[in-house]
């Protein structure tokens, strides 16, 4: 069972994901569109996060994403393949002390837009994204040993900010 690390954050996230981001755009170049830095790392009033750097990827064809996964195993990536979210392509990094997870989908699918307006909703609300990370805080220290019910505790939260988020963007 994986422990939950959470930690407060960190400039060194940003860091991270530049050297991360020049490394995956050489690997997915001739299928690349855009790539970003999403999630708690990317969100500094989140105020803490897992330590885990998530990397959405823009790609023209999903279908072609395969062909790159032997140049992400040596980099230490592992293909997940869609692991339970249709249209994606999934590769944690980092084994049992995971550092990167990509998000792989097609331009167009629909959870590129949910993925970048909670990120924009979160930062341009950053009251919200203190509560968020307040609430992030609480659950690790009740679930220090159980991350299956840290995730559990939260999802209801990041539902509803998902839902804020989405309104918010399409408003805009």
């Amino acid at each position: 069972m994986r422990k939950t690390n959470i930690q407060p954050w960190s400039e060194e996230w940003k860091v991270a994901y530049d050297q991360e981001k020049k490394l995956l755009k050489e690997i997915v170049k001739d299928e690349l569109l855009d790539i970003f830095h999403i999630g708690s790392t990317s969100v500094p009033a989140i105020g803490y996060a897992k330590p885990i750097i998530d990397i959405l990827i823009v790609v023209k064809e999903i279908e072609k994403v395969d062909r790159y996964n032997e140049a992400l195993r040596k980099v230490g990536y592992e293909p997940k393949g869609e692991n339970g979210i249709s249209g994606r392509m999934y590769f944690p990094k980092g084994k049992p002390n995971r550092t990167h997870h990509i998000h792989i989908f097609q331009v167009g699918n629909e959870h590129i837009q949910t993925h970048l307006d909670f990120k924009r909703y979160l930062i341009a609300h950053p009251e919200e994204a203190k509560a968020y990370g307040a609430m992030k805080l609480k659950l690790a220290r009740q679930f220090p040993e159980d991350h299956h019910m840290y995730q559990e505790g939260k999802q209801e939260f990041v539902n509803g900010l998902v839902e804020k988020a989405r309104s918010w963007g399409a408003s805009r």
